[in-house]
């Protein structure tokens, strides 16, 4: 007849889900009781999760079934957040995130992944529980500034794991495909792929989740509004005119998308010397005040061209983290306390029912029929698109 000590020597070998240490060791395990051939076992966990819980009682039963006959698992957890109506709020296929930031640029090539990269592991460095979700579809670089590239996703159940680095939960694009692998997705494909990032990873319940989205303003951007309330966006640009004209597309697409926006990020503004330290404006530097007037926003922060950014970006090791000392390093954690605050001004008040779609499930806003039952100021068939 199995004990109690004997119970809990199996439970040793249960490991929590996503982690190394098991039950036992995080004391997890509040109540063992044996009777006969009967145990009941009593858990306290930390995780609102189905599939946390439903890990835990499939391992569980595994490991004693060699002990007892009936196992009775009673799991205590934080109550699951509670999906709003949607003539209330809008949509949420995330509830259990607390924030979302939205990461985009008017163009490629501004360092939108750099940008992301420093914010969040700066926010996590300020106490947050942070994730980054690279939705950058055509070209997912986070992997390799996250120290990440060539590792394989854990799959738990049908959902796959978020890798961790420097304190921040994160999942990829690039690591759900083939390296190297080029991407010819029409305007559906990507949409269903921005919904499963969110829907088929197992997020812990994060303070925010900061997402790179790819540059310019299309099908990704309004799938993601739809899908989830975002609670601020974050426009990356340089100070060249030329990018401050495709900036202004972007802080548009906020506007129109009803995103509240988080401010503005100028990369590349000045260059500051490897040797003496010296900052030179070589691209123009502070172009961007005019445009944060323009919008009703600020800008975060203006970030030099500095190397020791481009040589952690390539070598997976962030400046903010492991050159906390430099200028640039010291003007991500400051643009990230800006951002914080602005994130706590307004997170209460976020919603997306305004852009969720009027078509049934499955009928395009584009076809007669979507068209016939969405609206009667369409005289023609379809949206007249065609």
């Amino acid at each position: 007849m199995a004990t109690v000590a004997d119970i809990k020597s199996a439970l040793e070998n249960v490991k929590y889900p996503g982690f190394a240490k098991s039950i036992i060791e995080f004391g997890f395990v509040k109540d063992v009781q044996v009777d006969g051939s009967a145990c009941s076992i009593l858990l306290d966990i930390t995780s609102s999760a189905k599939e946390v819980e439903e890990e835990l009682r499939k391992e569980i039963s595994t490991v004693l079934s060699n002990l007892v006959e009936n196992i009775t698992i009673n799991i205590k957890k934080p109550q699951e957040p509670k999906q709003h109506s949607n003539s209330v709020s809008g949509k949420n296929i995330a509830p259990h995130i607390k924030n979302f930031v939205m990461v985009s640029s008017g163009k490629g090539g501004v360092g939108k992944s750099t940008t992301t990269v420093n914010l969040a592991v700066a926010a996590a460095m300020q106490g947050k529980k942070v994730g980054i979700l690279d939705a950058d579809i055509y070209g997912p670089n986070i992997p390799r500034m996250m120290g990440l590239q060539g590792k394989e996703v854990e799959v738990i159940g049908n959902k796959a794991k978020p890798f961790n680095a420097y304190g921040v939960d994160v999942m990829s694009m690039g690591s759900l495909m083939q390296e190297g692998q080029a991407l010819i997705w029409r305007g559906a494909m990507i949409m269903k792929a921005i919904e499963q990032l969110l829907r088929d990873i197992l997020w812990e319940e994060l303070d925010i989740l900061f997402i790179d989205m790819p540059p310019g303003t299309g099908d990704a951007q309004l799938t993601l509004a739809q899908s989830v309330p975002v609670t601020c966006g974050v426009n990356v640009t340089t100070p060249q005119h030329v990018a401050l004209d495709d900036s202004r597309r972007s802080l548009d697409m906020f506007s129109k998308l009803h995103i509240p926006i988080g401010g503005i990020i100028e990369n590349m503004s000045g260059f500051i010397c490897p040797k003496c330290g010296e900052e030179s404006d070589i691209f123009g530097m502070g172009t961007c005040e005019a445009l944060a007037e323009q919008y009703n926003t600020q800008v975060l922060g203006n970030l030099p061209i500095e190397p020791a950014i481009r040589e952690g970006g390539d070598a997976g090791k962030p400046v903010v983290y492991f050159q906390p000392e430099s200028e640039s390093a010291k003007r991500y954690m400051k643009a990230t306390q800006k951002l914080i605050e602005y994130i706590n001004e307004v997170s209460d008040k976020v919603e997306n029912a305004s852009i969720q779609p009027t078509t049934p499930p499955g009928v395009s806003a584009c076809s007669t029929a979507g068209a016939a039952k969405s609206s009667n100021h369409s005289h023609g068939g379809g949206c007249g698109c065609h």
